[in-house]
């Protein structure tokens, strides 16, 4: 018989784990399944061990940016203290005791299996069945998308989990995929020393990105020592003798020690049952509502929805689900406008809400500004390291900013006042009567209004 519950959770990663914890602190019976790691992707895989390996490398480039400007300096590598510190973070053996007793403690129960969902409001894990009262949340996330590229499966190539598991470093890597992940990856190995190939279909990184963007992060990691195949399509993989060769469309072959797939994730959905939901198991994401509803009693959050693969999306589903399973009278609804976006490159890229291109393609009237970092007193300051500019998309009937990107020493950071003027939908007008700090990197904001 079925063990009657108020909500399960499938999938206990970043955003399932916000929505089960919560929802056990406010009384009801939760039950969360979860058959990889609770806590997702991000704290083992993801965002907090990478951005561990970007601060390491980083910390190389900015030692050697001392030359000409405060002495002289040497640095000498060490991937070791990086491994270390990283198998720390991650208890040591990629454990989830503490993210699963967290949620216990909070009153939810956690099975670590495989679920099925087998009707409209119950789901099985191992020989238990749970019939859901208020409903089911969908949580799964996503996993790496590997092309299918002639003989590169059953080859030892790498995704984003063996690349952030290395203790030890390859001499070569090929990087396949020239997205937000792949140049992260790609310029922390650059600077302990591999000798990194980047192989990307489209004509520049970072495509989904202003041009502008792609273009300095491709520039900075050349500096890197990296070399790009820009416009290039892998047709076929070979591994032998510890080396990966990949032959490309227009008959060069590259060679590495490694290869790393980057080409993006697709949401982890196989064989999980959604169409006894009502919902396409073969869909590419699940649609939803303002209320994050993909049915009657059914929540979808996170990078299932297809709505930018962020962890603080996750979380700001999280919210709007908990909210609305609990039947607040104030629940929000959700709203992509004003995304954030950030790539922890160096120089940082941040974005929010639309491209120049995207907006356009809306059909908007599109009027945009652009200012270089270096040309701000800061940028002049700060010298080394000092690229970057910011870019305004402005909707020029409204008067109010749909996008802007950010990019330089702390882009991420500065994006921070953009993302609230594109949410807000803070008129141009006021942002011009603003006063910014001088002399600081987020002053360059009114140069770019100025262009505007």
């Amino acid at each position: 018989m079925a063990e009657n519950v108020d909500v399960v959770v499938v999938g206990v990663g970043v955003g399932g784990e916000e929505t089960a914890g919560r929802l056990a602190l406010a009384g009801l019976r939760v039950v969360g399944i979860e058959s990889r790691l609770v806590g997702g992707e991000c704290p083992y895989y993801g965002c907090i061990p990478s951005k561990m390996m970007i601060r390491a490398g980083n910390l190389i480039a900015e030692t050697r940016r001392v030359e000409g400007m405060a002495g002289t300096s040497t640095v000498q590598p060490d991937w070791a203290p990086v491994a270390r510190r990283i198998r720390e973070e991650a208890t040591d053996t990629w454990n989830d005791k503490v993210a699963v007793d967290r949620l216990v403690n909070k009153g939810a129960t956690i099975i670590k299996d495989k679920a099925t969902i087998t009707g409209p409001s119950t789901v099985r894990a191992g020989d238990r069945e749970f019939e859901a009262a208020r409903g089911i949340v969908i949580a799964t996330g996503t996993i790496p998308a590997v092309p299918p590229i002639d003989g590169l499966a059953g080859t030892p190539f790498w995704t984003n989990r063996e690349a952030i598991e290395v203790e030890t470093l390859p001499a070569s890597l090929l990087v396949l995929g020239g997205g937000a992940i792949g140049m992260e990856l790609t310029q922390v190995f650059a600077r302990f020393g591999v000798d990194v190939t980047v192989i990307e279909g489209a004509p520049e990184v970072l495509a989904m990105e202003e041009p502008e963007a792609g273009i300095l992060a491709r520039e900075a990691l050349e500096r890197d020592g990296v070399t790009f195949r820009r416009g290039a399509h892998a047709t076929k993989v070979e591994y032998a003798g510890d080396t990966f060769t990949v032959t490309l469309a227009d008959g060069a072959v590259v060679s590495g020690e490694k290869l790393l797939v980057a080409t993006g994730r697709r949401i982890a959905t196989d064989d999980l049952g959604l169409e006894h939901l009502g919902l396409d198991p073969k869909a590419r994401r699940i649609e939803v509502d303002e209320h994050v509803r993909a049915g009657d009693r059914v929540w979808a959050i996170g990078d299932v929805t297809g709505v930018g693969v962020f962890t603080h999306n996750a979380m700001y589903q999280a919210d709007i689900a908990v909210r609305d399973i609990l039947q607040e009278p104030d629940a929000p609804t959700a709203s992509y406008h004003a995304m954030p976006r950030v790539t922890f490159t160096d120089p940082e890229i941040g974005a929010v809400g639309l491209t120049e291109q995207q907006a356009r393609d809306a059909g908007l009237n599109v009027r945009t500004g652009l200012t270089q970092i270096p040309a701000s007193t800061r940028g002049w300051i700060h010298k080394a390291g000092n690229e970057g500019f910011i870019k305004l998309v402005l909707d020029a009937d409204r008067g109010v900013l749909v996008g802007a990107t950010s990019a330089g020493p702390t882009g991420g950071e500065v994006l921070s006042a953009l993302a609230v003027a594109v949410h807000a939908a803070v008129p141009v007008h006021t942002l011009r009567q603003m006063i910014f700090a001088y002399p600081t990197f987020h002053r360059a904001i009114g140069a770019a209004l100025a262009e505007l």
